[in-house]
């Protein structure tokens, strides 16, 4: 009987490393199909199958699989396998990025359901992977399966490799895998069954398979950019042309191709004499190229356009990229040997041989493509509802987020995505409420795009599908429950029409008073404006719009000169749209918030979308219906604003004693003194010589006093008190020159020469003017950081040192490039690159909602270093203004002799 268990146990041994070492999707699907035969397994348990194969594999190499798998399970969010036992997933895809997931929900206690609709992996392209990615992957012991996995400097491997690795563990841990079966869409429960009927299902391709009956609590989308699921709209980043070569040629393992040393990424501007011999040489213009060695020499560069129109690979040179690329306008032969001459330049001729790789397509494995579009999802997550049955439906990978290959972001912020969508899950089966769920989830989406290899923990050990254990800038609560409603999907729509319901979050730069434009207004002005042109019925602000020529009239009605509206073919809706999208942008600053084609779409435009973008005609070509019939002079309206604030502005506990006899006084004159501002701020002219020299000498020296007391409230330290001071020391001593230097030439002649002392006694005599200038600096310090104060924008003469109106703009605030509208982000009425968007003295990256702003210089902060900057800019402050003020004072004296 000893001897048959051994045998049983030797036999377990050898086929699970049969199962181990295949090399093909099929092969290891195969091999796990005998191996769980021949122990008894029972694949359908998958609360048990791991502890159960654990137990019956007791084959030494096994062993150190099984210590990290179970230390990867011991983590505290799983709960023992328990977190969400009673959960029915489905995952659409078996990329990297679906497989990570399944792993992760599998440890979770999930049933776990994965479904590809090839059954080979045969994808060559090389995935650049991040540290913490390669760590991950070594404890879910990918060396055990992949020997050469990651060895020394390595840091890349092709997805096929990838793939197969997770599939076997995914396997391993439970996850059920099924090949050659698509997704077409996602079934209702059906009508008048209630609570305990039928849930959720997916009708899949065979319509036979056993899929088509399971019912299922959460769908993850992971099949790639064309994602097949609803509801997830999709915003573009463009940038300027980019076209990419990938070429995979046949690795044989030999000493000589084992000798040559990768290229782990090569730009112009880094090695402009190699990219200029290969120009000279070759012929081949060159950007950047990339060689990493796995089961292929893989080969990635960036082209230019003209160099491939030279040596034949584009045929015909086209405006529109899809045109440009098109197969019909690229030649095969000629791109084959494009590549393989850049690659042979590139390695210096020393692989001995550079025959491709061959695709699924049983062709050679090259391809041209154009990154100048990526593509992400407006949103992460969404839950439905329907019938009294609730399902989630999230996107993982490149479904969620398409990578950008430069930078090697797909598998590292692909598993991110896992791991977040894995704590969501994990919210879900624990009955977190729907919209505080998909809140967090948005929140922590936000940080994706912006994350790099750079600005995430470095402590890879403590990495959980917690979110916080990887993020160290996390804030989970930007985005609020109300914020996601439209994500909230009940059973009053059809899901037909799912795909486009709800708001977006895409950024379009809208006023106030343009948010509060009625619909039912906005519809009557529209229909007004395009009332008799040929072919345009508005009755709506959707379906009305999709033939493109009502907006080509909208713009024809105000401006006939633009469009050549008799010209347009109603049958080219996307030709219509674009034209008018382009033309309200060039001529009118416009955004578009859409493209041509889009609008075409089956269902047409989005109505929030119209409304929004409508709008920005109305407010720009609307005729007022009526004006303010009580309007006052505006610089009348400035002056008496300014002469009003005064008290306000200063506080009354400053006021020093000498001066509240002056109190009741100044307050039975007032009347008559904003008579005397209004003739005083226009023409920046003094008041004549008079009475009263001493008592308005005493008001100029109260309100300094006061100006001092608000400087000194602002002051942090004893030494920054003292620089205060000596800056308003400088600040009066300038005052009383500049009013002297605004006396008669005779009057200061004769203190030149005879009596200089008595100087401040004539300058009393003008202490109105001083006060009136002292007021204006005060109130100036107080208001100048608060960009909407009516006070502050009501000072045209100062508005040149101040920030001018904030937003609208399509140009990045930091530098100064174009910025297209689905790709920026924005905050404090700015719009920028994410990649743009860094401290202004550290260059750090900085993220949504922990970041500081500083409103009058238009900069952006860390926080560490805000505070820092906060103090030195209250003195910077008052030197702009006194500058300015100096400016103002020497244009009223550039005629006078004496200043001369």
């Amino acid at each position: 009987m000893g001897e048959t268990e051994d045998e049983r146990t030797s036999q377990a041994g050898q086929l699970f490393e049969n199962f181990v070492q295949a090399t093909t999707c099929k092969g290891t699907l195969q091999a796990f199909s005998i191996l769980c035969r021949q122990l008894e397994l029972n694949l359908s348990d998958h609360r048990d199958f791991y502890s159960s194969l654990k137990a019956a594999i007791t084959y030494w190499k096994a062993k150190g699989l099984w210590g990290k798998l179970d230390k990867r399970a011991s983590h505290k969010e799983y709960s023992k396998g328990k977190a969400c036992a009673d959960t029915r997933c489905l995952i659409i895809g078996g990329g990297p990025c679906g497989f990570r997931s399944a792993i992760e929900l599998a440890l979770l206690g999930a049933k776990v359901v994965v479904i590809e609709k090839r059954d080979t992996f045969s994808r060559n392209n090389v995935l650049h992977l991040w540290p913490y990615t390669i760590h991950d992957l070594r404890n879910l012991g990918a060396k055990k399966f992949y020997g050469k996995f990651c060895a020394g400097s390595i840091d890349h491997i092709s997805i096929r490799q990838l793939q197969l690795m997770l599939l076997k563990i995914a396997l391993i841990v439970g996850v059920e895998v099924h090949v050659n079966v698509e997704f077409v869409k996602l079934l209702e429960p059906p009508e008048g069954q209630g609570t305990d009927g039928p849930g959720w299902r997916a009708e899949v391709r065979p319509a036979g398979h056993p899929i088509s009956n399971y019912e299922f609590d959460v769908i993850i989308g992971a099949d790639g950019r064309r994602s097949t699921l609803d509801g997830f709209k999709r915003k573009e980043f463009r940038g300027k042309l980019a076209i990419a070569i990938t070429a995979n040629f046949v690795n044989r393992n030999t000493t000589a191709e084992a000798k040559v040393e990768e290229i782990s990424g090569v730009a112009f501007i880094f090695n402009q004499k190699f990219f200029l011999e290969l120009k000279e040489e070759a012929g081949i213009d060159l950007e950047n190229i990339v060689y990493y060695k796995d089961n292929t020499h893989y080969f990635v560069m960036t082209a230019k356009k003209q160099s491939l129109l030279d040596k034949g690979v584009i045929i015909n040179d086209y405006i529109e990229t899809e045109r440009l690329l098109a197969s019909d306008n690229v030649n095969q032969e000629a791109l084959l040997s494009y590549a393989r001459e850049a690659a042979d330049f590139a390695t210096n001729y020393q692989l001995p041989s550079l025959d491709y790789a061959i695709n699924h397509y049983s062709q050679p494995d090259v391809a041209m493509f154009d990154f100048t579009c990526m593509y992400a999802s407006e949103n992460a997550a969404l839950v439905r509802e329907k019938h009294g049955h609730q399902v989630l439906v999230a996107l993982v990978g490149d479904s969620l987020l398409e990578p950008f290959w430069p930078m090697g972001t797909g598998c590292a912020r692909g598993f991110l995505a896992a791991f977040d969508t894995a704590w969501m899950i994990k919210g879900w089966a624990q009955g977190k409420e729907p919209l505080d769920l998909l809140s967090e989830r948005e929140s922590i989406y936000r940080l994706l795009p912006q994350t790099t290899a750079e600005n995430i923990s470095k402590n890879f050990e403590q990495y959980t599908i917690d979110p916080a254990t990887r993020y160290p800038n996390l804030n989970s609560t930007c985005v609020r429950p109300h914020q996601v409603r439209h994500l909230y999907i009940n059973g009053e729509q059809g899901l037909s029409s799912l795909g486009r319901s709800g708001p977006t979050r895409t950024s379009v730069n809208i006023s106030r008073q343009e948010s509060e434009v009625r619909p039912s207004r906005l519809l009557l002005w529209c229909q007004k404006q395009t009332q008799g042109y040929r072919g345009v019925d508005v009755t709506d602000l959707t379906t009305s719009w999709r033939s493109g020529l009502a907006l080509c009239a909208l713009i024809h009605r105000q401006r006939p000169d633009l469009i050549d509206f008799d010209s347009l073919n109603e049958a080219d809706c996307a030709k219509n749209n674009q034209l008018a999208f382009d033309v309200a942008e060039r001529e009118f600053g416009i955004q578009p918030v859409t493209t041509g084609k889009e609008m075409n779409a089956e269902q047409g435009p989005d109505k929030l979308i119209m409304v929004l973008y409508l709008s920005k005609f109305y407010e720009m070509f609307r005729v007022p219906k009526e004006t303010d019939a009580n309007n006052e002079d505006y610089s009348s309206r400035t002056t008496n604003s300014l002469y009003n604030s005064i008290n306000q502005a200063l506080p009354r506990k400053r006021i020093p004693k000498v001066d509240k006899k002056l109190e009741d006084n100044d307050n039975k004159k007032r009347k008559k003194a904003r008579s005397h501002l209004e003739e005083l701020m226009p023409n920046q002219s003094a008041p004549p010589v008079g009475e009263r020299e001493e008592q308005k000498e005493n008001k100029v020296r109260s309100m300094a006093t006061q100006l001092l007391a608000r400087f000194e409230e602002n002051a942090p330290s004893c030494g920054m008190h003292r620089q205060v001071q000596l800056h308003f020391s400088f600040l009066l001593l300038l005052l009383f020159f500049f009013f002297f230097l605004k006396q008669p030439v005779s009057i200061r002649r004769h203190y030149y020469t005879n009596d200089p002392y008595n100087l401040l006694k004539t300058v009393g005599k003008v202490s109105s003017a001083i006060g009136v200038k002292a007021a204006t600096l005060a109130i100036l310090y107080e208001t100048d950081h608060r960009p909407n104060n009516p006070f502050t924008l009501s000072l045209t003469s100062m508005r040149k040192e101040f920030p001018q109106g904030l937003g609208g703009s399509d140009t990045c605030h930091f530098c100064k490039k174009r910025v297209y509208i689905m790709e920026r982000l924005s905050a404090e009425g700015y719009f920028f690159h994410r990649e743009c968007f860094r401290c202004n003295i550290c260059g750090c990256t900085l993220r949504l909602g922990g970041h500081a702003f500083d409103s009058n210089q238009g900069a952006f902060y860390c926080k560490l270093h805000f505070s820092q900057q906060k103090i030195s800019s209250r003195h910077r402050r008052g030197e702009v203004i006194l500058i300015h003020f100096i400016k103002q004072m020497l244009s009223t004296n550039k005629s006078d002799s004496l200043y001369s």
